[in-house]
């Protein structure tokens, strides 16, 4: 039984994900609570080889193998870092969690969304945030953005137009189906008029 509070951060690459989360965390911190703000993939050591191989290999990796290789550093990440985190009554910030396998492996790789789901809860034991915020960007601004930033982009930001449009149709009908778990953002909108909706949706689950 977690006595923690779990928040996740979703949307497409380019989306401010890591910026927000950082912020929601100076926040928390700043209130006098303990945070452990992670990602995936990489929030572990093996988590860091599993990035590599899923973002950074330059073969082929089947969308199967993918998905698997997710799975496997979430089942790693949740054993050993979040839930004894959420059990010691820690607030956990993460960047990406089995949303972005539903979206990116399921609709982007077009592979089943129920089994992706399936396996995902799985390797998680079952654990679901508390709270996720989706930061929903148009792909083609998100792509500006990414250029801005003059840095090669990784395997999943290096797909095409219409995989990055399948993804975030994904994630607009995860959170659509799950209203009370998200927290839908015009990711266009001002750094910090996002990060002020999202201290108040967070603010009555503290």
């Amino acid at each position: 039984m977690t006595t923690g509070l779990f928040v996740t951060f979703e949307g497409g690459d380019g989306a401010g994900k890591t910026t927000q989360a950082r912020l929601l965390e100076e926040w928390l911190r700043g209130s006098g609570r303990e945070v452990v703000r992670t990602r995936e993939p990489g929030g572990t050591e093996v988590g860091v080889l599993v990035r590599d191989i899923v973002l950074h290999h330059r073969g082929e990796v089947a969308p199967r193998a993918e998905a698997l290789l997710y799975a496997a550093d979430r089942a790693q990440h949740v054993a050993t870092l979040v839930r004894p985190a959420l059990d010691r009554g820690d607030v956990v910030i993460q960047d990406r969690y089995l949303d972005s396998s539903v979206a990116y492996q399921g609709a982007g790789r077009v592979l089943d969304a129920k089994e992706i789901r399936e396996l995902s809860l799985w390797a998680a034991d079952g654990l679901l945030p508390d709270l996720t915020v989706l930061l929903d960007l148009d792909p083609e601004a998100a792509r500006v953005r990414l250029d801005a930033d003059d840095k090669p982009f990784d395997r999943l930001e290096a797909e095409e137009a219409d995989f990055h449009a399948r993804v975030r149709a994904a994630f607009l009908s995860l959170a659509a189906a799950e209203p009370d778990r998200f927290l839908v953002l015009d990711a266009a909108l001002p750094v910090t008029e996002l990060a002020a909706a999202v201290r108040e949706r967070i603010a009555p689950l503290l």
